[in-house]
Formats: structure tokens, C-alpha cells, sequence
């Protein structure tokens, strides 16, 4: 028999393990050994810089704080918080204050943010750790379109918003619903969070994100939860939390920091987020942008514990380069990888979860750029130790676009990265030496005891790839991974099914929705 033959025969042997195994588990390409509802790491996370040069960066964060201070916008009692904890106010007009920060200070604050918490979901079996060892997978967030081979790029609505969600909850990889995963511009831009929200609750029965766009609107999306989780409860866990971008350089403005505070106060979890554009909003060099990340995101954590020590808080950082050619930002590039990393470091000796990182690309197609630039991203994330990675799942055009065909791809990858971070076991079952034994030198091991044993879990198994011959390939149709994710995508949403909801808390919510919503006009701005 020719190695074409033998590769092939072995080709179809795998199709049928991986369609029984779809069969069990539905969900093509799932390994059930690996299915969890968090990441619990099994390899180290790599430290990149010494210890001299981390608190040289450290050393840089508290001179920007120190020297140069923060500026607050519109919230006089976040303004009022820092003051009284020690922060030197400097008035700047009737709503803008710039305060500075003692070397230390805002460390000192951050010593009553958990290191690790949970995030309860509506089914108990899909909680979320954050922090320590365990990583969470969440999709992309916040793009104003979506695409897919058969319509194109268009703006996102509604249905689009509630397709993802459920090519989410579909997904055995990822762990988390996200938040704004796609802006459903066809409905009104102050009543919008009210469908998300329900939408994560309705299709997922996974954690989600909440709104951060205006503090009413955070406050709507925590009563909501109270209504599916009861008033106590979410007094006593974190259930919801809500992602806030700082205005870099160096600005927290009011409608970030009063919805930092809103989730604060009620013990729910946020996340805070510079967005640095390296030569436009933070030094060109990595190094003072991972200081400058730092100084802000810290301030933004602080701010939790002023409000109510204790609440979840997750360190930030989303560092991205630039053509310097077009001034056009660019992601998936090497050095704003190599700034996680470090990040990761730094989020470490805080003691305090990090989210970084994602599956990045500003490829407008689901094509080999976008897998090599979300490789080269997302491995950032997965090697310097975040916490919680936001953008797993979807990532296309620089953010500004979410691709059906790229969700289904970047899932599988992150498949293939539960693998990776479960490590290797070495013990006397795994090191197989029985298998060797068994028929000696010159004998496959096809069909040995240890083989049989372990075939269905020993790898992970792709529900995307193509692994057969080219002539198998070709006579299947010649199909790339972009036309075999847009089949996938379609065949999933086909068999989705929602998780079921207690009728009488459905209806509350509708209930509350509609009362929202019939208290005020559109807006559509």
C-alpha cells in the first residue's frame, strides 16, 4: 500500500471517529475530555522582561501619575473619592479636574481587589473563575458591522446580534457570552442595551457583558440581572459586568467613571481599558506604552475599591501599532504581542486578573492574514497569563467589522488553545510504553490496546480543517476554510436550540423592556 493510500485510508478512519464522536457530543470536532467551563492553565506563563526592567516600568507609571496626573471629566464625586483617599486635585474648569497620585497610592488602594472571583451564570454549570490559573474566552465586542460571504459587509441589527450570541452559547471553546458583540443599529441608540441584554440572557445561558455607554443604561442592564437572578443574590455575587475604555491619553471621562461606579456599588465585576494607539495616543515605543497602560488602567481599578472594596476589578491593556506609512493602526503585529506579555507580568505582581489581547486582524476577509495576525495576537494573551480574553471570536477590519465565517474559524482555534494550555501529563499510562511492547519493533500500533484506549482524546480535533489527501480534497470540491466556515456557521445556527428560561422571568423582563422603552423617545445618536 502507497503512503497516499495509507494516509488517506487513515484520513477516513478519522472522518468517522470525529463523526461519532459529533454524534455523542453535538458538536463536530469536540473533544469532551477538554469541554470546561473556564480554562484552568496546566502550562506557565512566560515572563519576558527582568525584574530590573519591570520596575523600571513600574518606576515610569508612577512618574506619569505623580508628575503628570490623570484627567477626570464630569464626576465630581469620582473627583471627590480620589481626593479623599490622598489624590492631589487640581481644578481645570467647572468639569474638568486633573488629579495626581503619590508613588504607591494607588497600589495601596488596589490591595482590596480580589485576585480571583466568579462570575455566576443563569446555569450554575457555566460560572466563570477570573483570575489565578483560569482563562475565559469571550467573543469580539463593539463593531459597528458584520459580514459574511453571502451578503457582504453591512451595518449589524438586531438579528445579526442575536446569531452571534447564539454561535457563542453553540460553542464548546468559548466560556462567556461577551457584551456588545456586534451594534444593532437598527434599533435606537439609547433603548439598544435593553435587546442586548435580554438577548445574552434569552439565547445564552452563559456570563455576558452589560452596557457601559451611559450610567442609566448600566444601572438598567444590573436591574435586569436582578430580575433573572433575585435582588440578594446579586448583592452577594458578581453576575454581570461591564468593559470601560479610558480616553487615553491620560483621561477617565464621566460617563466611564460613573458607569465604574454604578457596577461598583453593586458588587458587580469591570473591566478597565486603555486603547493605545502606539505614536497617536501613547508613546510610539512599547515600553511607554505599557507604562502609560498601566498608570491608567490602575487608576480605573482603584476607583472600584473607593466605591466598594472588594469589588471585581480586571486590569487592561489593548496595544495596538501603526503604519507609520498611513497612520492607519494595525493589529496582529508583533510588538503590541510582546506588550501583553508583559502586561501579564505586571498584572501578576498586582495580585489582580488581567484581560488582554484577542484574536486580532485587520484583514478584511476571513483569509490567511486574519489567521496569522489573531495567531500571533492571541498567543500573546495565552502566553503572558490573561484572565479574560474579550475579542476570541469574530475579530475582522480592525474591529470595525464582525465576520460570521471568522467567528466559527477563531472558535476553533480556540479549541485547538484548550489543548495547548491542558499541557502534557507524564505518567506510565501516558508515556506508553505497553503500546511499543505489545507487537514489538517494525509494527504499527493501529490497533494496540493503548491506541484504543485513547484515540478519541489524545488530540484535538479540528471541526474546520482539512486533513485529507488533495485528491480527496479535490474531488469534495476544492473548498477553502473560508467557504467551509460559511457552511459551518449555517449548520449551526440551524440546529441551535435556546437553553430554557423560567416563563415568569421572561415575562418580567419583557415587562421591564417595554416600560423602558415607552418612558422615553428614540434617539437615534
Amino acid at each position: 500500500m502507497s503512503v497516499a493510500e495509507e494516509s488517506e485510508r487513515a484520513g477516513k478512519r478519522r472522518s468517522r471517529r470525529a463523526g461519532k464522536r459529533a454524534e455523542r457530543s453535538g458538536q463536530s470536532g469536540e473533544n469532551p475530555h477538554l469541554r470546561v467551563p473556564y480554562i484552568t492553565r496546566r502550562i506557565p506563563s512566560y515572563d519576558l522582561v527582568s525584574e530590573e526592567n519591570l520596575v523600571r516600568i513600574e518606576q515610569a507609571a508612577d512618574r506619569v501619575l505623580a508628575e503628570i496626573g490623570i484627567e477626570f471629566r464630569e464626576d465630581p464625586e469620582t473627583v471627590r473619592l480620589f481626593r479623599e483617599a490622598g489624590g492631589e486635585v487640581t481644578p481645570l474648569d467647572e468639569d474638568r479636574w486633573n488629579i495626581r497620585f503619590q508613588p504607591g497610592m494607588i497600589r495601596e488602594i488596589l490591595r482590596t481587589a480580589p485576585a480571583r472571583f466568579t462570575q455566576h451564570a443563569r446555569n450554575p454549570k457555566n460560572n466563570v473563575d477570573i483570575g489565578g490559573d483560569a482563562v475565559v474566552f469571550a467573543p469580539s465586542y463593539g463593531s459597528p458591522f458584520v459580514m459574511d460571504l453571502d451578503q457582504g459587509r453591512r451595518y449589524g441589527t438586531i438579528a445579526d446580534f442575536e446569531n452571534l450570541v447564539k454561535l457563542a452559547q453553540a460553542s464548546p471553546w468559548l466560556h462567556h457570552s461577551g457584551g456588545t458583540i456586534c451594534e444593532p443599529t437598527d434599533i435606537p441608540v439609547n433603548k439598544r442595551h435593553l435587546d442586548m441584554v435580554y438577548a445574552h440572557i434569552r439565547f445564552s445561558d452563559r456570563p455576558f457583558l452589560g452596557s457601559i455607554t451611559a450610567p442609566e443604561r448600566a444601572e438598567d442592564s444590573i436591574e435586569m440581572c436582578r430580575i433573572l437572578f433575585g435582588t440578594e443574590f446579586v448583592d452577594q455575587h458578581c453576575v454581570i459586568m461591564g468593559n470601560f475604555n479610558s480616553t487615553s491619553p491620560l483621561v477617565w471621562d464621566g460617563v466611564s467613571t460613573r458607569g465604574i461606579r454604578a457596577y461598583a456599588a453593586a458588587g458587580q465585576g469591570s473591566i478597565h481599558l486603555p486603547f493605545l494607539l502606539g505614536g497617536a495616543v501613547s508613546p510610539l515605543t512599547m515600553a511607554g506604552a505599557v507604562a502609560q497602560c498601566l498608570a491608567e488602567s490602575m487608576v480605573g481599578c482603584a476607583l472600584t475599591q473607593l466605591v466598594r472594596p472588594g469589588a471585581p476589578a480586571i486590569l487592561a491593556g489593548f496595544l495596538s501599532s501603526m503604519s507609520l506609512r498611513s497612520g492607519s493602526p494595525t493589529f496582529g503585529t508583533p510588538e503590541p504581542a510582546l506588550g501583553s506579555l508583559i502586561m501579564g507580568q505586571l498584572a501578576r505582581r498586582l495580585n489582580i486578573p488581567l484581560r488582554c489581547a484577542g484574536n486580532f486582524s485587520t484583514s478584511k476577509m476571513p483569509d490567511g492574514q486574519a489567521m496569522q495576525q489573531s495567531m500571533m495576537s492571541m498567543m500573546s494573551a495565552v502566553q503572558g497569563g490573561a484572565n479574560y480574553i474579550l475579542h476570541s471570536a469574530g475579530f475582522l477590519d480592525g474591529l470595525l467589522s464582525m465576520s460570521y465565517e471568522k467567528f466559527v474559524m477563531d472558535t476553533d482555534m480556540c479549541g485547538a488553545l484548550h489543548a495547548y494550555m491542558n499541557g502534557v501529563e507524564v505518567n506510565e499510562e501516558t508515556l506508553g510504553v505497553e503500546a511499543l511492547a505489545e507487537k514489538g519493533p517494525g509494527e504499527h500500533l493501529f490497533g494496540c490496546a493503548h491506541t484504543m484506549r485513547h484515540y478519541e482524546t489524545a488530540y484535538w480535533d479540528s471541526a474546520l480543517n482539512d486533513d485529507q489527501t488533495y485528491e480527496t480534497w479535490s474531488e469534495q470540491g476544492s473548498k477553502d476554510s473560508m467557504a467551509r466556515a460559511n457552511k459551518r456557521w449555517k449548520e449551526i445556527l440551524n440546529t441551535y436550540e435556546a437553553p430554557p428560561l423560567d416563563e415568569n422571568i421572561d415575562g418580567a423582563l419583557k415587562d421591564f423592556i417595554a416600560g423602558k422603552k415607552a418612558a422615553m423617545a428614540d434617539a437615534w445618536y
